[in-house]
């Protein structure tokens, strides 16, 4: 069993997303957990104190906020009525990305599957403020799906990586359950500099294969080139269903909210792109 949280701020961007996560795992005994949290633009006296309803005070926006939930259950329910999932509405007086954060622990989650805008989402902003957030401080995978993304059944994966990093320290194992699920090819795509790989990297890449041995992959290794385009230009031969990567501090990742540029490179707002957290306490 597999268990997931979908944020959602009803807007039609997440109920994209959710019925992106219905598809995904339609073959999978999954617990959804649609989660909606609420912050008051002007806080009250009882919301100084914590959430009304802990002191007893009617909570305006939580009963708001279960009855949209309670719709979008029905809503996701009427689409896709698979009896190998369930659906949990949640709501919080809290941010999302602490209330993720929380709940995930408490609740053992796996994955947090969520769009890349919100309501109110720019179409020149790459990703929404919810989901940098939630990406900047999630200890569990999240995948990120595109506004616009048709579903397509994840029979290629692409997963570029420096090598630099303790394969040991990332959840490579969720990444081979999800692979698993559809019989993917995982291409792993790495940026060769001239001098070649240094020892650690030659230690990381042997033991990376060996975490693969038993999962159809294979390797590719690029001319050096700016990993933007490299991941652009493998995109032409390998049409990836499912872009990874690791969140740490040498990755890519840290670049691609500060770099403008990247947005215009397309590749990364038109698939869905799953981030691993890199666990440095391992």
């Amino acid at each position: 069993m597999i268990k997931v949280v979908l944020p959602t701020d009803f807007s039609e961007n997440a109920f994209h997303a959710i019925s992106y996560a219905a598809r995904l795992l339609e073959n999978t005994t999954t617990v959804f957990y649609l989660m909606h949290t609420y912050t008051p633009a002007i806080y009250r006296i009882d919301y100084a104190l914590g959430s009304p309803g802990l002191i007893g005070l009617p909570d305006d926006l939580k009963y708001a906020a279960e009855a949209q939930l309670d719709k979008t259950r029905e809503r996701i329910k009427a689409k896709f009525d698979n009896p190998k999932h369930q659906f949990v509405t949640h709501t919080a007086f809290n941010t999302l990305e602490d209330e993720i954060r929380l709940f995930a622990k408490k609740e053992q989650v796996d994955l947090i599957i969520m769009g890349t805008q919100g309501a109110t989402g720019a179409k020149e902003i790459l990703f929404g403020s919810n989901t940098v957030h939630v990406l900047n401080r999630a200890q569990i995978p999240v995948l990120v799906i595109p506004a616009n993304y048709k579903y397509t059944t994840p029979g290629e994966i692409l997963f570029p990586t420096d090598l630099e990093v303790d394969f040991d320290k990332i959840d490579v194992a969720f990444l081979l359950k999800l692979a698993r699920l559809w019989h993917s090819k995982i291409h792993i795509m790495h940026v060769a500099s001239p001098e070649g790989l240094t020892e650690t990297q030659e230690n990381n890449r042997g033991h990376l294969e060996g975490l693969m041995v038993e999962q159809n992959h294979i390797f590719h290794d690029v001319p050096d080139q700016e990993l933007a385009i490299a991941i652009n230009a493998i995109q032409e031969k390998v049409t990836a269903e499912i872009l990874v990567m690791v969140k740490n501090k040498h990755t890519f990742l840290e670049r691609l909210f500060i770099e403008p540029v990247i947005k215009n490179m397309g590749l990364h707002s038109q698939i869905p792109f799953l981030v691993l957290p890199y666990n440095l306490k391992s």
